[in-house]
């Protein structure tokens, strides 16, 4: 499956399906069950991405690639960086700016549309946290490429973890057919393999790969990964 049609299946998803229900769990709403730990967990990653980048962001832009509701680019905003914040959902983006604090308005630029978009810029920072686990690994290192040909410091982003369950639930989701409403698969990337990957994709413009981390919070597992400049 292609990088163009998997963006249409998450704007098709959030758009006419998810959005509410994403408002809600990213909301200050009280949450219980499996959701509540998915929140702690998205929670978790988002303080652990934000301790890998400089407390004073002042006059750095960064790119906040598929910013969903708006959470972490107000905390750069907060710490003094111009956000560009770019989703495929409209109805996600409309949330984020009624969440955005009216002094950090002309801090953030919010946006829809593809977060590879070159017309987007450069950028000191590139995040892409929870955006990229939808897609397939050549697809995921073609995006993390295109970052780094328009980033200058670092690009932190989060990727599946190959693990048994996560693994499963991909290969059973496969053999269920196609229902409208149901959300897009997770892709499960074997860290190793993805490493080896980006390597070999962006060494050679000066990246190197950095920190990896895994987030595990009951339904929610994430890991994050740095790439640097050298």
């Amino acid at each position: 499956m292609t990088y163009q049609i998997r963006r249409e299946q998450l704007t098709e998803y959030f758009d006419q399906t998810a959005s509410k229900a994403w408002a809600q769990l990213t909301s200050d709403e009280p949450l219980t069950g499996i959701r509540a730990t998915v929140r702690a967990g998205r929670d978790e990653m988002r303080a652990t991405i934000l301790e890998r980048l400089p407390r004073d962001l002042s006059g750095k832009r960064l790119l906040d690639a598929g910013c969903g509701t708006g959470a972490f680019a107000v905390a750069a905003a907060e710490r003094g960086a111009q956000v560009t914040a770019i989703d495929v959902s409209h109805n996600l983006i409309e949330i984020a700016r009624a969440r955005t604090p009216d002094h950090l308005e002309d801090d953030i630029d919010y946006r829809v549309g593809d977060m590879c978009d070159a017309q987007l810029g450069e950028f000191d920072y590139v995040v892409a946290m929870d955006s990229l686990i939808h897609y397939q690994p050549k697809d995921v290192v073609a995006v993390l490429r295109d970052f780094a040909a328009r980033c200058r410091h670092s690009i932190q982003f989060t990727f599946a973890p190959h693990t048994y369950a996560l693994a499963t639930m991909h290969f059973v989701g496969r053999l269920i057919p196609h229902r409208r409403h149901r959300a897009p698969s997770i892709v499960p990337i074997v860290e190793r393999r993805l490493q080896e990957s980006l390597h070999s994709e962006v060494a050679r413009q000066g990246w190197e790969v950095g920190n990896s981390k895994r987030v595990t919070s009951g339904f929610y597992i994430s890991q994050t990964m740095e790439l640097s400049h050298r």
